[in-house]
């Protein structure tokens, strides 16, 4: 027999019976007799036999496969989101098709067209930071592929959702740092087009309005992205200012942990001189010095709910025509980058 993948020609010519039979009796068809089948898969077992799934799935008309397109990868964040996906996916007849969009629109909108020409049942997506448009989603809905949104919302879209609440997260956050004595709190928060930067804004917003605490324009900064980087310079010019803030909320632990990086380079003691806060609660934020105070939310959760619903839209042969929209509420944990609140507060408060 002839090297390479073994197919069903191979064994229907080394048993000398039709492709169709050898067919038949790998799917143990009532019609064949019994040594038939016996003969076929005692022979595809000792060839090792493996069924050609993407030629199934062209005759189907499906490809088994789940697109999951995030920003990025390389964060315990989207790791963790991708691994509640795995858990869930990993159990079903589907697999999953990571792609990285690298928060770039463009990016984004190329990898939903391969993801189209190759049939793709179902696709989950965090959107880039760039994403304003969401008609290549509206082009997925249109071929009859379900569109599964988490983290980070699209407006305006029509679509099964997974989300945080940002808001939430964020007053909570500042109405802490209120309550431990700060009264001059400032914001570093994330790129303006996206949801979540808008909500945790607002809840910082909201937060010192409801405590009559002026809100100041030069406390606010915006960074470019998510890295220890991005937060450098934005970190340095609110430290810098002639009215030292005595606090930060910073939109991410990335940002929160250059904050604090700033200020010990201009030799301010945290959290005598300024409390910081961050949110994600990233693994890394409990073991700096200070440990870094920071708003949890239940990533791997959120992946796992992401999963359970594209696979109910998949195996409900009647889709439901109203869309799911899950929000998740997020923890404040208290560690030592915030003073300690003058009221009674537990360490971890659900908001």
């Amino acid at each position: 027999m002839k090297k390479g993948r073994v197919t069903i020609i191979d064994i229907a010519r080394e048993l000398r019976i039709a492709p169709s039979t050898v067919s038949r009796a790998l799917k143990d068809h009532p019609a064949l007799k019994k040594e038939t089948k016996d003969a076929v898969r005692a022979l595809a077992k000792k060839l090792d036999y493996q069924p050609n799934l993407l030629a199934l799935n062209l005759l189907q008309k499906k490809s088994n496969t789940i697109g999951v397109i995030v920003p990025e990868i390389t964060s315990h964040f989207f790791s963790a989101i991708i691994t509640g996906i795995q858990d869930v996916i990993g159990d079903s007849e589907y697999n999953i098709m990571i792609c990285l969009s690298n928060e770039s629109y463009e990016e984004e909108a190329v990898i939903i067209k391969k993801l189209l020409k190759i049939q793709v049942d179902g696709v989950l997506v965090s959107p880039t930071s760039e994403t304003k448009n969401f008609d290549h989603f509206r082009t997925l809905q249109k071929n009859d592929i379900p569109v599964v949104v988490f983290d980070r919302d699209c407006p305006g879209l029509e679509a099964d959702k997974v989300l945080v609440d940002d808001y939430a997260g964020a007053f909570q956050a500042v109405e802490y740092l209120i309550k431990s004595g700060c009264t001059k709190i400032a914001h570093l928060g994330g790129p303006l087009n996206l949801s979540t930067t808008k909500h945790r804004l607002q809840g910082y917003l909201d937060a010192l309005e409801n405590a009559d605490i002026p809100i100041r324009e030069e406390y606010i900064e915006h960074v470019p992205g998510f890295s220890h980087d991005d937060g450098l310079k934005p970190a340095e010019r609110l430290l810098k200012l002639g009215d030292l803030p005595d606090a930060i909320f910073a939109m991410n632990d990335n940002i929160a942990i250059s904050a604090m990086h700033i200020a010990r380079k201009m030799a301010l003691k945290i959290p005598d001189d300024i409390s910081i806060v961050g949110f994600d609660d990233e693994p890394h934020s409990s073991y700096f010095r200070p440990s870094l105070s920071t708003v949890w939310q239940p990533v791997y959760s959120l992946g796992m709910l992401s999963a359970r619903i594209i696979l109910h839209r998949l195996n409900d042969e009647v889709p439901q025509k109203n869309f799911r929209q899950e929000v998740f509420k997020p923890e404040l944990v208290i560690r030592a980058s915030s003073k300690e609140c003058t009221s009674k507060i537990n360490d971890k408060i659900e908001l």
